[in-house]
């Protein structure tokens, strides 16, 4: 994507955003740790491999005062990732590295230990099925583990036993007797996952002479042995003193359908308690209060066909016995006057408040919550005033300060400190530098026929006016319920910005941030409200002499997707459409997609006949390009295959007698619902570009050449 001239040059490109080498490069970072003095931050970064071919990841360690510089603490080919401090210090993490100690050993997700007075990394347990995710009790040394188990295991070692023998006979069958069985772009089961505590073991040989830094062995207690597929997909959280684990838990109800009920995991005893159970309902554990005597609780309603899902905060004493009558008669309601979805993040130390992200307005802040005090209880106030989104928010053990990643369109995620007083936001040194690109970024709204606003972002390439308008890109986004709000690499505005094309990131009806009566508006009318908004945003934008209204073209992805497919078949404003992992005839998608239980609720056979796109192909005049993942379960990729013969085969640009057609079908056997492989990241914008420039500014440039044509 860089200029011509610069490559011939081999001169530096203007912004990484100018060359597609250049963004991949582009260090990542995710999570944050901090730990329990508040002395120590780590994250995990993300960099590309010397190939190009894939993402491997370290941990580094932030200084909170944000006077060091930023350090790499782990180092390896198989990356290391879920990053939890223990109550000791030490740093627990996950990775697949070989251990030196047992260097021919197949290697595995095993679990490792950074001292917390230095040293080297070591392992201190491992499984053949490895673990996946680590919880630590804050105020003790108890230590906890997700992994998965072959249901019909009886212990760890007939687990491994079973693995082999169906590693070494190369069986795959999965033999299902529930709903469902697969997720995104995983296949479920036979696997389980299960939760276990992990424990002292016992010495293998008693009486053999060790060094003084010998680590003690390490044993796991399954704690969830019955637990069934009820884990699958699961939100687990440890309570300070390390006496209870809380979840959400996959509850099978009849036809194929299912909720998350919440229950409580006895540590001790491995006794499994329901705490709330309500048809209709679903219930997922936010933090534990400092004190163990408090749970939030997040709760979702189920959809109906006329009703969108609430979201909403409860508080629920577990200081003393439980019951599920009792439970549910107990549930406080926390700030349910507030029109928002929250993300409960962390309690302040005294227990006074709780820490929240919710989306706001093309944002996502931090807010707290008050939780004592007659008067101010349920209080919401909004910490930070930026207009950026936080995630991964911990809080210092003085609870005057707090530590979050923050990203907007502006920059990728960073780590900040923030002052719990006045919401002051501090970057700290990072591992990488902010990207620099060449554009501005707007605040842009419209109002709807309804009367209801319609707000966007709208990017813009450098020069562009009234003598240079520049081609708009309408994005339309994902969910559908969510919004344009934070940074994204996959669906990145400045690769496209810096081509001269105007990006417009809209959020209509469906949208979060807004309040449930914008979700509500476009509920079970998918074809209504979401497209008159966007229709509207985009009326008003093309109206600016800076954008040329006869060089638009409209992408999206997966709900984005639908609505690109929609906007082919309503309108022919658009002079191309891209498509990716897109719905395109419902009543198809209903029953086929990974999660049928959920999407059937809202999608009933009326619904399906009057938003489903695929009913409108043959008024189609637009060039459309469908890009799909063959991996992808979420939108399976039978709905690209139907999207692209109906194209061909219906549409006003059917293909000619010699089968050629102005459409275009990039096809990814082996990625998913994302393309997540860098050279297929490469690929999949370097298409999107030859498109857009053959259909919007008459330029017929060449396709990436990995595709071999």
């Amino acid at each position: 994507m860089a200029s011509p001239d610069a490559e011939t040059l081999g001169e530096k490109p203007e912004t990484p955003f100018h060359d597609l080498d250049h963004y991949l490069a582009i260090p990542r970072v995710a999570g944050l740790a901090l730990s329990p003095d508040g002395s120590r931050l780590v994250t995990t970064v993300a960099t590309l491999n010397a190939k190009g071919t894939e993402y491997g990841t370290a941990l580094w360690e932030l200084d909170p005062a944000g006077q060091k510089r930023a350090r790499r603490i782990t180092r390896s080919a198989k990356g290391e990732a879920g990053a939890v401090f223990a109550a000791s210090g030490e740093l627990y993490f996950t990775s697949a590295r070989p251990d030196p100690e047992t260097p021919d050993a197949d290697p595995v997700k095993a679990l490792w230990v950074l001292p917390a007075d230095g040293g080297e990394a070591r392992v201190v347990l491992t499984r053949a099925g490895g673990v996946s995710a680590l919880l630590a009790a804050k105020d003790t040394g108890a230590l906890f583990v997700s992994a998965a188990v072959l249901a019909g295991s009886t212990d760890e070692d007939d687990d491994e036993e079973r693995r082999t023998a169906r590693k070494d006979n190369k069986v795959a069958a999965i033999l299902h007797s529930g709903y469902p069985v697969r997720y995104w772009d995983a296949d479920l089961g036979p696997a389980q996952p299960r939760l276990f505590a992990v424990e002292p073991g016992e010495e293998r040989e008693p009486g053999r002479p060790t060094t003084v830094d010998a680590a003690p062995p390490l044993q796991l207690r399954n704690l969830t042995p019955d637990a069934g597929a009820g884990l699958r997909d699961a939100e687990s959280v440890v309570s300070p003193d390390g006496k209870t684990i809380y979840s959400s838990f996959a509850k099978p109800l009849a036809r194929a359908n299912s909720r998350s009920v919440l229950v409580a995991i006895d540590v001790a005893s491995g006794t499994r308690i329901v705490l709330l159970d309500t048809e209709g309902m679903s219930y997922f554990p936010g933090p534990v209060s400092p004190d163990s005597r408090t749970l939030v609780v997040l709760s979702e309603s189920d959809t109906t066909p006329e009703s969108a899902p609430q979201v909403r905060l409860h508080l629920l004493d577990v200081s003393g016995p439980v019951s599920a009558a009792a439970s549910a008669a107990a549930l406080v309601p926390l700030a349910h006057g507030w029109d928002r979805w929250p993300r409960p993040a962390a309690w302040l130390p005294d227990g006074s408040a709780l820490l929240v992200t919710a989306d706001e307005d093309g944002a996502s802040p931090v807010f707290r919550i008050s939780v004592s005090g007659d008067d101010d209880a349920g209080q919401v106030t909004r910490l930070t005033a930026d207009t950026a989104a936080y995630t991964d928010v911990v809080v210092a053990p003085d609870g005057r300060t707090a530590y979050a990643l923050r990203s907007s369109y502006e920059f990728p995620p960073e780590a900040v400190r923030i002052d719990l007083a006045g919401g002051d936001t501090v970057r700290l040194p990072a591992p990488a530098e902010r990207p620099h690109y060449q554009g501005s970024l707007e605040r842009v709204e419209t109002t709807a026929a309804d009367g209801a606003r319609v707000p966007a972002y709208l990017a813009l390439p450098d020069g562009a006016s009234a003598g240079r308008p520049a081609p708009l890109l309408l994005w339309i986004h994902g969910g559908p319920l969510g919004s344009w709000n934070a940074w994204t690499w996959r669906w990145n505005p400045w690769l496209l910005v810096a081509q001269g094309y105007a990006v417009l990131l809209p959020d209509p009806a469906l949208s979060t941030g807004y309040g449930q009566h914008h979700i509500q508006r476009g509920w079970g009318a998918w074809g209504k409200a979401p497209f008159t908004d966007l229709m509207a945003i985009t009326d008003a934008v093309v109206q600016r002499p800076d954008i040329d209204e006869t060089r638009a073209a409209a992408m999206g992805g997966s709900f984005g997707g639908y609505m690109a497919n929609w906007v082919a078949g309503h309108t022919d404003r658009f002079k191309a459409i891209v498509t990716h992992a897109s719905l395109w005839a419902l009543d198809q998608f209903g029953p086929t997609t990974d999660a049928a239980q959920y999407w059937l609720k809202e999608m009933t056979a009326q619904m399906a006949l009057e938003n489903s796109p695929h009913l409108h192909v043959e008024n189609i005049s637009t060039p459309m390009l469908v890009i799909h993942g063959d991996k992808d379960y979420r939108v399976p990729i039978g709905e690209g295959l139907r999207l692209w013969y109906e194209l061909l085969s219906k549409s006003l640009l059917a293909a000619d007698e010699n089968g050629e057609s102005e459409h275009r079908f990039l096809y990814f056997p082996d990625e998913n619902h994302w393309i997540l492989q860098p050279q297929h990241a490469k690929v999949w914008y370097g298409v999107v570009e030859h498109f857009l420039a053959r259909n919007l500014l008459d330029k017929d440039l060449p396709v990436p050449a990995e595709l071999g044509l």
